[in-house]
């Protein structure tokens, strides 16, 4: 029988070696200027993530208070292989794991 934490550590550390096993979309809107800043982020490292427009998708954004408890934008939903979603918000907050996870040295 395994250990859940040392799977769920496993899974961890294959995740951030391998971030192409991770999903994510953007919930965003086009006049925000801090989701401008984490799109600028994102073309510059040449990786596409899905937009999903809280302005314009109800079901979007009902997707993100839901998760959230907050319509705050932009927020990065990080689902990974085995199907669990984190959220995060603030555009440092997700430049700086974009950066982590993505960045080619």
């Amino acid at each position: 029988m395994s250990d859940p934490e040392s799977t769920e550590s496993e899974n961890k550390t294959a995740e951030q070696q391998d971030p192409s096993r991770q999903s994510l979309s953007l919930y965003e809107y086009s006049s925000c200027p801090f989701c401008a800043r984490v799109r600028n982020f994102l073309a510059g490292l040449g990786e596409s993530v899905e937009s999903r427009d809280v302005a314009r998708d109800r079901e979007r954004r009902n997707e993100l208070v839901d998760a959230t408890g907050s319509q705050m934008v932009p927020c990065l939903r990080i689902e990974s292989a085995n199907g669990k979603a984190r959220w995060l918000h603030q555009s440092a907050d997700i430049i700086k794991y974009l950066k982590d996870h993505f960045a080619r040295s």
